[in-house]
């Protein structure tokens, strides 16, 4: 139980363009003696981001491959944000986080999105977004890799996955490695702002999420990426893990943290098979 929290308080020198733009605008991010903080931008990202984190730790994921996040009352230029922190997963800081797109476009001075929509069936698009991976940096099992990313996102509704936030850890020459994974904040019906008003039915708007990485439905890319490459992760959590984690967040609202519980136990039987 991690009680009530300290604001955290951040000054301009803290603030961080970043480079992983989301579709719906850009969360202000500061980096502070190696701890990464998000506010939220459109809704409850910072939770969203903090329960999908929280819930990969009982999955057969190892520790190393996804990031954790808490999340945080931050206060920058006189104005309070609700939103997240996390640790710099770059252990190495002379490495640098690459996007899938910006590889593509050195690489090809092309675009890897307008690429693969060229592209006119799923299969094929996720094959070439592979292949071309591969080509570029090497990493043999990137498949898997993408397999795992898609099956989270089905899982959590990360309606946010596309080329600029699927990224690799890069030397600056010719080693690449991947980035634990990370960049969860779109999932959870969040964005409350625009899409996912807090007075509309959950289960409805459950059924409105689209996904962006290579078709609109989460189960046609799940299906396909568990053909193409197996299936790449099981999870083990319930309501009992569910509760307990909402119950330790002490800076979202009870309405916002009743409609995270509900999302998670729908989705949770919708993909029943993904449990243990």
């Amino acid at each position: 139980f991690r009680g009530v929290p300290k604001d955290v308080r951040l000054k301009k020198a803290d603030l961080r363009e970043h480079i992983h733009q989301s579709s719906k605008g850009n969360q202000l991010k500061w980096e502070k003696d190696g701890i990464w903080y998000k506010a939220d931008y459109t809704g409850y990202e910072g939770l969203a981001e903090y329960m999908v984190s929280q819930l990969l730790r009982y999955s057969t994921l190892d520790a190393k491959e996804y990031v954790l996040y808490e999340t945080e009352r931050i206060v920058y230029a006189d104005h309070e944000y609700s939103g997240c922190s996390s640790q710099d997963f770059r252990e190495d800081k002379e490495w640098q986080v690459i996007t899938a797109e910006r590889l593509f476009r050195r690489k090809y001075n092309q675009s890897l999105y307008i690429s693969m929509f060229r592209i006119r069936e799923t299969k094929e698009r996720l094959k070439f977004m592979v292949n071309q991976v591969v080509r570029m940096t090497g990493l043999s099992d990137f498949g898997q890799y993408m397999s795992k990313l898609i099956t989270i996102d089905a899982l959590f509704l990360n309606e946010d996955r596309h080329t600029h936030n699927i990224a690799f850890l890069w030397d600056g020459y010719d080693e690449y490695r991947y980035c634990p994974i990370f960049d969860q904040g779109a999932s959870l019906l969040a964005d409350t702002t625009v899409d996912y008003l807090l007075e509309k039915d959950v289960i409805d708007l459950i059924g409105t999420v689209e996904a962006k990485t290579f078709s609109r439905s989460f189960e046609e890319q799940l299906d396909i990426a568990e053909q193409l490459y197996g299936d790449t992760i099981q999870f083990q959590y319930g309501e009992h893990e569910i509760r307990e984690l909402l119950g330790q967040d002490q800076v979202y609202a009870e309405d916002v943290k009743k409609r995270v519980y509900t999302v998670l136990m729908q989705q949770r039987r919708k993909y029943q098979y993904l449990f243990k």
